[in-house]
């Protein structure tokens, strides 16, 4: 729970998030480039980063654990 996933196999282009990090419905988290096109992960719901598991230029298989997001303490 609180895991968001890659979509599908690629490489990491942008993390923009880091663990603490608040973070609101729809924020861009992080951005995988596959097949030639970017495909943003996106936060989908309001909350706070507790772990951020990838680092840009790395390949990630789809489904690989991304970010890790726990409801904020707000």
């Amino acid at each position: 729970a609180g895991s968001l996933v890659a979509p599908m196999p690629g490489s990491v282009v942008r993390v923009a998030v880091e663990a603490g990090q608040d973070v609101e419905p729809g924020q861009p988290l992080v951005v995988v480039e596959a097949m030639k096109m970017e495909h943003t992960v996106a936060a989908p719901r309001a909350g706070r980063v507790a772990e951020v598991r990838v680092a840009h230029g790395e390949q990630v298989d789809g489904g690989s654990v991304l970010v890790v997001l726990e409801e904020s303490d707000d």
